[in-house]
């Protein structure tokens, strides 16, 4: 029988078109599999579309087909332990086909029909009643205030140029203020911590080494200066291909972290809200396709 395969499309994705989705379909068909296609049409979609077929399937196949927004969007509405998932890159960034080394659409779909696939580990973050997952990486501090502060014109009209405006507003109105960070049996004061489940940081930039889709654990990385040129020092070192290291950051892992304070939090690129949170691996979440 046809391998039923679920497409969870965000028709807003920067090289989304009807056509190239037909395409994409016409060649699941052609491999043996009964493809369908739900369009989302808001940020929960994704989400309430992959909860669906949870419920409809005893172990669906779903493939999120948009950004990192929209992979991260199926992750939250998936029964733990249950699905097949796979990405089909059609956003701007794309951060996890860059992990999985999926370099065109074409790939992607060699590798679904393929079906070879590996336990994807992902993160909860919880605080004040949020529970969310993530997949890429959660940041408290200055990236969650960048996130915090991208205005939803400036997004539609700069695209990723908006959280580069944000993050200068963000240097403008610097706050100074530590944090309490508990993980691996210590406590550090921090300036911003970003939990990694994932290598790269915002495209292509490696910023969390030996970080890994796969393992049931994260790179924690503690950046302890308050200036603005540590952070500064610490973009010039991920641009150069160095990754976060050298003076005033620490990097280890831990599969708890635990952030005191009130500072502003992100997910995967989405503001969800302001600390204290906590933040553990959820290991065998659903078989990822490689």
């Amino acid at each position: 029988m046809p391998l039923s395969c679920t497409l969870i499309i965000n028709p807003t994705s920067g090289s989304y078109s009807a056509s190239l989705v037909d395409r994409v379909m016409a060649l699941l068909a052609a491999a043996g599999f009964s493809p369908s296609v739900l369009l989302t049409g808001g940020p929960d979609d994704a989400a309430a579309f992959a909860a669906r077929a949870c419920a409809e399937e005893d172990h669906p196949f779903i493939v999120a087909g948009g950004g990192d927004g929209t992979m991260n969007g199926v992750i939250n509405g998936l029964v733990p332990g249950k699905a097949t998932l796979a990405f089909l890159p059609l956003g701007t960034a794309n951060v996890c086909a860059r992990e999985l080394g999926i370099g065109s659409v074409d790939e992607a779909v060699r590798r679904i029909i393929r079906q070879e696939a590996r336990p994807l580990s992902v993160g909860v973050l919880e605080g004040f009643g949020v529970s969310r997952r993530f997949f890429l990486m959660a940041g408290a501090g200055f990236d969650g205030f960048v996130v915090e502060g991208v205005l939803g014109a400036e997004k539609k009209r700069f695209g990723k140029g908006a959280y580069l405006l944000s993050a200068l507003r963000t240097f403008s109105a610097w706050d100074g203020r530590p944090m309490e960070v508990e993980a691996a049996g210590e406590r550090r004061s921090c300036h911003s911590v970003i939990v990694c489940n994932a290598a790269r940081y915002g495209g292509s930039f490696v910023l969390a080494r030996g970080a890994s889709l796969f393992e049931p654990r994260f790179r924690v990385v503690c950046v302890e200066g308050r200036r603005r040129r540590d952070y500064l020092r610490l973009a010039l070192r991920v641009a150069a291909g160095r990754g976060a290291a050298g003076a005033g950051v620490t990097v280890f892992d831990a599969d708890t972290v635990a952030i005191g304070g009130n500072k502003a939090v992100q997910v995967d690129g989405d503001f969800i809200c302001h600390g204290p949170v906590t933040i553990r691996t959820l290991p065998d979440f659903a078989r990822l396709v490689v």
